[in-house]
């Protein structure tokens, strides 16, 4: 095994990204450059991404994202050992975008193509980051998705469990919005809540204490928006205590529902190394400290990127693309962008050996 340069390009919703990352032969790897663009301002006059503005806009930039990465990394095209990028899931827009400019990329410089899973890129990043050896847990908390995740192997994720109705990100989000903070409403909510009551408004911990871990949120936000209609007009304090109330309820799900998943990987004969937290929520650091608890309880530690690397970027898919590649798992320049692609059902090794 020798080392590995990739380029990791990330279009899959209003982040456009590029990174340039070296995987070494001993598994360790160091990030070059990550470059990435928002575009939240585009978006918050409507309170949320508009595929159709997100998908212009990567078309705009990502020549631009990409040489910028390219630059401050010092790497050449002809220097790259392969091509990475979301191949899906996501809005179909960006998805296409990244991907068509990954496979000129690599037609024009002979590359191979990796299509990264969006989703097994946040599973893999904690990798990257902290060296988490296989098996792990994963919990995947973002605007779009909540999942617990039995991690074996590149390309073995076994799902244990996930949301019924809206995503934890998205929860966050909308009850952001329903209480007029501005978006992006997860770290609003946040600022919200360490100014607040959690004790005031007794809101439902939904699924708490079931024996499958999955969640449900939509009960939760139904109850957040009762209470809000109850006592309007609303105060400062009232939204804070609304913000802290429903922050705290969402973290005594996760906790319950994370205690499952380990009870469950253990059923199974499988000793989790790590509790991994990915996506955009696990930026929260109330949540951090309750799972740094929870991992501890549970007889393993928890790991999470940093910040920066927990939302959406080029590193992750530049470094999951270089997990596969190491594999010897490469795609063809036919492979059609994916609007849904669930991580159980990503191509690993053996699957297509």
């Amino acid at each position: 095994m020798r080392d590995l340069l990739l380029l990791g390009i990330e279009t899959t919703c209003d982040e456009t990204a590029a990174a340039i990352v070296r995987r070494r032969a001993d598994g360790s790897g160091t990030i070059l450059s990550n470059v990435v663009l928002s575009q939240t301002e585009d978006h918050a006059a409507y309170g949320g991404v508009v595929p159709e503005i997100a998908a212009r806009a990567h078309v705009e930039i990502l020549d631009h994202v990409i040489e910028s990465a390219l630059r401050s990394s010092g790497v050449k095209l002809v220097e790259l050992d392969a091509i990475a990028a979301s191949g899906g899931p996501g809005l179909i827009g960006g998805v296409i975008v990244g991907l068509t400019t990954a496979k000129a990329i690599a037609l024009a410089v002979r590359k191979p193509l990796v299509a990264v899973n969006h989703l097994e890129a946040h599973a893999l990043t904690a990798r990257l980051t902290d060296a988490v050896p296989f098996p792990f847990l994963l919990l995947l908390v973002s605007g779009g998705h909540t999942q617990l995740v039995a991690v074996t192997g590149v390309g073995e994720y076994h799902k244990l469990g996930g949301t019924m109705d809206d995503a934890i990100g998205e929860a966050f989000d909308k009850t952001a919005k329903m209480l007029g903070l501005p978006y992006p409403g997860g770290p609003q909510v946040e600022r919200a809540a360490l100014k607040g009551d959690a004790s005031r408004f007794a809101l439902p911990r939904p699924l708490v204490g079931k024996p499958t871990p999955d969640f449900s949120l939509s009960g939760l936000k139904t109850a957040v928006r009762l209470e809000a209609l109850r006592i309007a007009p609303l105060s400062d304090q009232d939204v804070n205590d609304l913000c802290a109330s429903f922050q705290a309820a969402v973290i005594d799900v996760l906790a319950d529902r994370v205690r499952c998943a380990l009870r469950k990987m253990r059923e199974h004969g499988l000793k989790p190394n790590a509790l991994v937290l990915a996506g955009g929520v696990g930026a929260n650091q109330s949540v951090r400290r309750v799972l740094h608890k929870v991992a501890a309880d549970g007889g393993t530690r928890l790991a999470v990127p940093p910040p920066e690397l927990c939302t959406d970027n080029g590193a992750m898919i530049a470094w999951a693309g270089a997990e596969r590649l190491a594999l010897g798992l490469t795609d063809e320049l036919s492979f059609a962008p994916r609007p849904r692609w669930p991580l159980d059902e990503v191509e690993g090794a053996e699957s297509r050996g």
